[in-house]
């Protein structure tokens, strides 16, 4: 029982972090395009140029 009252207080702690870390990351545009840097990485051209 004495153990509860350390882990859910943490968990709690570790929730509100978890949330926080989501909405700092959502905030600073993370999530803003998630389907245009997997086509840049199929339509990359590693060939070189023809001068």
């Amino acid at each position: 029982m004495e153990s509860l009252y350390l882990l859910i207080p943490l968990s709690v702690l570790l929730v509100f972090g978890a949330l926080w870390i989501f909405f700092r990351a959502s905030d600073g545009g993370q999530f803003d395009d998630l389907v245009g840097p997997a086509w840049r990485v199929l339509t990359d051209d590693d060939r070189p140029a023809d001068d």
